[in-house]
């Protein structure tokens, strides 16, 4: 499978959703109380609820379901270590026994609790990359960061890089697949041996990739400098973006829901 495919944040597919149709700034907002309200409830109903918003708006912003999938991939190695972790260490009331190990009620509610909290956390951050353009991202961090310009940090070019970065995820791992299988092509066997064995597999892989990123980030700068690109410099936009009455809607009534969320986890 192709290694750009197993990471999927950063991948922006434009499409003509509400989601997609939201600003920005609004959508970054969400995505940040959804991060918070995340850690702050620790219910296994209050977080179920919150992972069902996460998949409504993943079906309004027509998310395709492997996508989704794909983007818990890089972390289901940590699901299920914490979950083993869990379900056989945590003291408690027997549930069952497996392999001569009793497994406690209560582990499997700290498991399940993980386990909620880590793939709504991916799912937010895919479909907002996935509605979202690294461009109009780049603009929402920039009007956040904007007030810490009067302390002479440089918002402007932090949000460039933050944004370059993000962007640039997709297009690597892209990379990365094409060197691999040009190198397989040549005998190379990067599937067998020790850990070792295989980490020296990849050094073929890992310089030509390094020397890639680097012609890239040459020629971007080259397309930046061609555009009159000065850093520091006040910039302005091509369309003005305003916050729409809809997008003010849908935050108040998210935040609402989220307050009666917590207050409904605290009783």
């Amino acid at each position: 499978m192709a290694l750009a495919n197993l990471v999927v944040v950063g991948q922006y597919i434009p499409m003509k959703t509400f989601i997609h149709n939201m600003d920005s700034r609004i959508k970054l907002t969400i995505a940040m109380f959804f991060l918070i309200f995340i850690f702050m409830v620790g219910g296994l109903d209050v977080l179920g609820f919150l992972f069902v918003l996460v998949m409504i708006f993943a079906f309004l912003a027509k998310v395709p379901f492997m996508h989704l999938v794909r983007g818990l991939r890089p972390i289901l190695f940590l699901i299920l270590i914490t979950v083993i972790i869990q379900v056989f260490v945590t003291k408690g009331d027997p549930a069952f026994e497996l392999w001569g190990i009793v497994v406690s009620k209560q582990g499997l509610l700290y498991a399940a609790r993980i386990v909620i909290r880590l793939v709504t956390l991916v799912s937010v951050s895919v479909v907002l990359t996935f509605s979202t353009s690294p461009l109009e991202l780049t603009f929402a961090m920039e009007s956040f960061m904007s007030p810490l310009r009067l302390v002479g940090f440089p918002v402007s070019e932090v949000a460039l890089m933050m944004s370059i970065a993000l962007r640039f995820i997709p297009t690597l791992l892209s990379e990365a697949d094409k060197i691999v299988k040009a190198q397989s092509s040549r005998g190379a066997d990067f599937g067998t041996g020790g850990l070792i064995a295989r980490a020296k597999a990849f050094i073929p892989v890992i310089i030509p990739l390094f020397v890639s990123s680097f012609r890239r980030a040459e020629e971007l700068a080259q397309a930046m400098e061609s555009r009159c690109f000065v850093t520091g410099a006040k910039r302005g936009r091509l369309h003005v973006v305003t916050i729409k009455w809809y997008d003010w809607v849908v935050l108040f009534v998210l935040l609402v829901m989220l307050v009666a969320l917590y207050l409904y986890a605290r009783i």
